[in-house]
């Protein structure tokens, strides 16, 4: 089978926030799914709904034979075991992956977008990727990562909290 390159955000505010960000890691690098590069980790204050915790934020680079849909399903899994409830749109949540790209594709689904909607618009989103992944370029879109993360505002506080090594397991 061919294996498709993807980066995924993780994402949490609750709890042992660390913890679960390397759960969720550990969790996602099954046989299909092979870990590629991860950016440091960051901790971020949170937008849309203000009144929680900051979160600590990082993005993988994966390649897997698994389809986008699939992926999004072992996403989904992986959340739901690991305590994912949402009470409030963009409140706390234990952990959160979101398919961010996947290879050159673009997905406009019920169920799925690809690109996530708001990868270019989001600092914690941009820095991780421009850490691990400068020169991508993404679908629809003339300007690497790099290029974007350099000509936003980051209007929210973003943070280098621990480098890539927060990933290491044990």
């Amino acid at each position: 089978m061919v294996s498709s390159l993807a980066y995924i955000g993780i994402g949490s505010n609750v709890g042992d926030k660390l913890g679960y960000c390397k759960k969720a890691l550990v969790l996602l690098c099954a046989h299909d799914v092979a870990l590629t590069a991860v950016s440091s980790l960051y901790e971020t204050e949170p937008v849309d709904y203000l009144h929680q915790d900051w979160f600590y934020n990082a993005v993988a680079a994966v390649t897997t034979t698994l389809s986008p849909i699939s992926l999004l399903n072992r996403c989904q899994e992986i959340e739901l075991s690991l305590g994912k409830y949402i009470t409030i749109s963009k409140g706390p949540r234990t952990i959160d992956l979101d398919i961010l790209f996947y290879q050159d594709r673009v997905i406009r689904s019920p169920d799925l977008i690809i690109p996530h909607p708001s990868a270019l618009i989001r600092p914690f989103v941009l820095i991780p990727m421009a850490e691990i992944a400068p020169d991508f370029i993404p679908p629809e879109n003339q300007h690497t990562i790099k290029e974007l993360y350099e000509g936003s505002l980051a209007w929210s506080v973003v943070r280098r909290k621990q480098g890539p090594e927060w990933a290491i397991h044990g």
